[in-house]
């Protein structure tokens, strides 16, 4: 016994060491899992409200679609071919909300021309609506949802570089998709029916012209501000 000596001081002084050091390393640990644990909770945050505005806008410009296609606002006829103005909410959703709303919306604006197809028929769909109901229905759907995958992937391109001139530009892809799909598709039904072509076909580019310059200029006029106001108002709100 006589041969061990203890120094009490210093033992006492490693042990509060020790117990600091120790306690040290676990309230670091305590904070570092507080830190994970409130980033996740933040990022599911923002994923939720992500989830719930989409799901908000999808449904505020499926609304706007129905009304328009339900009303002489969104087909106008202007014989002998009708102007649309559904395309709009189409590409807004696209662009902004991403492909799957914007074929949503596509979808809508499709089934809405059909429905219009079959209560007023244009001069120029008449003849194709007595031969083949089914070929209306299928340029009528098809069209349309080429036209968010259009917006979206000439936006994605552009924006690259120059997202305000994308937000110009891909309304305008958006638009004339639609006009082309449909009255290409109009003129190879025709031939597929049997039905003589050549006399409406100086007509069908005549109000692809028109009619697609029309839209076109709707498009860009209207989706353009949106899209930038709406893109700027998002990155503002990331940075915060």
């Amino acid at each position: 016994m006589s041969g061990i000596h203890i120094s009490w001081p210093n033992l006492i002084a490693e042990k509060h060491l020790i117990c600091g050091v120790f306690c040290k390393r676990s309230s670091s640990q305590f904070l570092e899992k507080r830190r994970r644990d409130s980033g996740t909770g933040t990022e599911e945050q923002m994923n939720y409200s992500s989830k719930v505005r989409t799901i908000a806008v999808t449904g505020m410009l499926a609304a706007v679609t129905l009304v328009l296609g339900l009303t002489n606002i969104g087909i106008i006829p202007i014989p002998p071919a009708n102007v649309t103005t559904m395309h709009i909410p189409v590409i807004i959703g696209a662009i902004l909300c991403g492909s799957k709303v914007g074929l949503l919306l596509g979808l809508v604006f499709g089934l809405t021309s059909v429905w219009k197809a079959f209560t007023a028929t244009s001069a120029l769909l008449a003849p194709l609506m007595a031969v083949s109901p089914i070929l209306v229905i299928i340029m009528s759907v098809g069209a349309r949802l080429m036209v968010p995958i259009i917006a979206r992937w000439i936006y994605l391109m552009i924006g690259k570089k120059n997202q305000t001139l994308a937000a110009i530009v891909a309304p305008i892809a958006g638009s004339l998709t639609n006009t082309i799909f449909y009255l290409g598709l109009m003129l190879l039904f025709y031939v597929i029916s049997g039905i003589d072509a050549s006399g409406v076909l100086a007509i069908i580019a005549g109000v692809g012209a028109l009619n697609g310059s029309c839209e076109a200029l709707a498009a860009a006029l209207i989706c353009g501000p949106i899209i930038v106001a709406v893109e700027k108002m998002l990155r503002k709100k990331a940075k915060n």
